[in-house]
């Protein structure tokens, strides 16, 4: 029994904690689609509804391959 109180206190401590720090920053916790891009490795992003981050990136890098497919006059 002593190990199910000890375990259920600290889970409330890590709520209370997330809590806190939400009071405070207003920040979620965010999802993983595209986590491990915002931390500068590429991946391929698989999610059928992909995030908004990834949502702007795909289309600055669309707006980008356009710009320099089409022909400049200097």
């Amino acid at each position: 029994m002593i190990y199910f109180i000890a375990t259920f206190v600290v889970f409330l401590l890590v709520v209370v904690a997330m809590s806190i720090g939400y009071i405070f920053d207003k920040k979620t916790i965010g999802g993983s689609c595209g986590g491990l891009a915002s931390v500068g490795i590429e991946k391929s992003c698989d999610c059928d509804d992909p995030c908004e981050n990834r949502k702007n990136k795909n289309a600055e890098a669309e707006r980008i391959a356009k710009f320099k497919s089409e022909e400049q006059i200097l």
